[in-house]
C-alpha cells in the first residue's frame, strides 16, 4: 500500500515538505540503524528492482553510501559512467532520460551540475528519482542523515541552536539543512565572510554572523562547510590560511560554543582550511563518521519508500 505520509514517488528535495513527512523518512531512517550494525547486513526488500546511479559529478561517499544501500536491500545497482556514456558524446539529458527509460529501472539516483535538472529528468521517466546533489542547489539525503544524527545524539531537533559556517553560496548541504532544521524548528545561525553569504537568506528567517566568536556563542551544533573551490569564480577571501584564521573551527572558536556541543562535516574535509584535525578527530564530539555511517541507513530508508510508492502507482494503472 502506498505510503500515506510520504506519498511521493521521488524525493527531489526537502524544500516543500511537511514536518510529518520529514520525521517519517527519518524514523523509517532509525529503523536501518541496526541492520546496519548486525552481522547479517542483507534484505531481500528490493531484491526484484535495478538501481542506477547516474553522477554527473564525481562523488565518493554518496555514489557509494547509495550503492552500499541498493546492495544492502538486495536490488541491482549500475553506476554509470558518464565519461564513457553518450553524455559526453552531446546527447541531451532529455535524450538520456528517454533512453534509460526504455530500460525500465526502478529508481535512479541523479548528481549533476545544474540546478532543476534533477528535477527536469524525473518529469520524463517512469521511475522513482532522488536528487543526489545538483549544483547549489538541494542535496535531501545528506540533510536527512544530518537531522537523524542530531536526533540521535540529542533526542530532539525542535529547539536546538544550530550553527551552519563557511562556504554557504556554493553548498547544497547547507541550503537543504536550511529548509530541514527550520521545518523542525531548529534556531539556525549562518557564519561566514560576507562574500560567501547567499542573498536568499534574507527571506529564510536565519541568523546571519560575520563573526564566529558571535556566531557560536551558546550553540548546540556546529556545522562546517567544505570551502568548494572547484565552484568559485573570482577571490572570495584572501587566502586559506587567512580563512582558516578567522571562520575555520578550531578549539578556542568551538569553547564558544557549548560544552556538549557536536561537531559536523558534511566530507570531504579540508583540513586546516575550514576544520583543524584536532577537533575534527575528538571522538567524544565529532560526529563525522557518525555522519557517514548514518547515510546508508537513510538511503537505505528512501530506495524503500519510494520503491513500494511507485510499485503501488504501477499496481493501480494496471487495474
Amino acid at each position: 500500500m502506498r505510503d500515506q505520509v510520504y506519498p511521493h514517488r521521488d524525493l527531489l528535495g526537502i524544500e516543500g515538505l511537511s514536518p510529518p513527512e520529514i520525521i517519517h523518512l527519518l524514523n523509517l531512517s532509525d529503523s536501518y540503524v541496526e541492520l546496519n550494525r548486525s552481522s547479517d547486513k542483507t534484505s531481500k526488500a528490493l531484491e526484484t528492482l535495478t538501481i542506477v546511479n547516474l553522477f554527473f559529478e564525481n562523488s565518493t561517499r554518496t555514489r557509494t553510501s547509495f550503492e552500499l544501500a541498493a546492495l544492502r536491500l538486495g536490488a541491482n545497482v549500475i553506476n554509470m559512467q558518464i565519461g564513457d556514456s553518450s553524455i559526453s558524446k552531446g546527447e541531451t539529458l532529455i535524450d538520456t532520460a528517454v533512453t534509460l527509460n526504455a530500460m525500465h529501472p526502478d529508481v535512479l539516483v541523479v548528481r549533476h551540475p545544474q540546478s532543476g535538472a534533477v528535477k527536469l529528468l524525473s518529469e520524463k521517466v517512469n521511475c522513482s528519482v532522488i536528487n543526489g546533489g545538483d549544483v547549489s542547489h538541494e542535496h535531501p539525503t545528506q540533510a536527512l542523515l544530518d537531522a537523524l544524527t542530531i536526533r540521535r545524539r540529542k533526542n530532539k531537533i525542535e529547539g536546538l541552536k544550530v550553527a551552519i559556517c563557511g562556504d554557504v553560496a556554493h553548498s547544497r548541504v547547507a541550503r537543504s539543512n536550511f529548509y530541514l532544521l527550520l521545518t523542525l524548528g531548529a534556531e539556525v545561525r549562518v557564519i561566514a565572510p560576507k562574500t560567501l553569504i547567499p542573498s536568499f537568506l534574507s527571506n529564510l528567517g536565519v541568523e546571519i554572523y560575520t563573526d564566529m566568536r558571535e556566531g557560536l556563542k551558546d550553540c548546540d551544533i556546529v556545522m562546517m562547510l567544505r570551502v568548494q573551490k572547484e565552484r568559485m569564480v573570482g577571490n572570495f577571501f584572501p587566502s586559506t590560511k587567512e580563512y582558516f584564521r578567522f571562520f575555520g573551527l578550531d578549539r578556542k572558536k568551538l569553547s564558544l560554543a557549548k560544552p556538549d556541543a557536536l561537531i559536523m562535516h558534511p566530507g570531504p574535509m579540508n583540513r586546516g582550511v575550514e576544520i583543524d584535525s584536532d577537533v575534527a578527530d575528538d571522538f567524544e564530539r565529532s560526529v563525522i563518521r557518525e555522519q557517514v555511517e548514518l547515510g546508508v541507513a537513510v538511503r537505505m530508508a528512501v530506495l524503500k519508500l519510494l520503491s513500494d510508492n511507485l510499485l503501488e502507482e504501477k499496481n493501480k494503472k494496471v487495474k
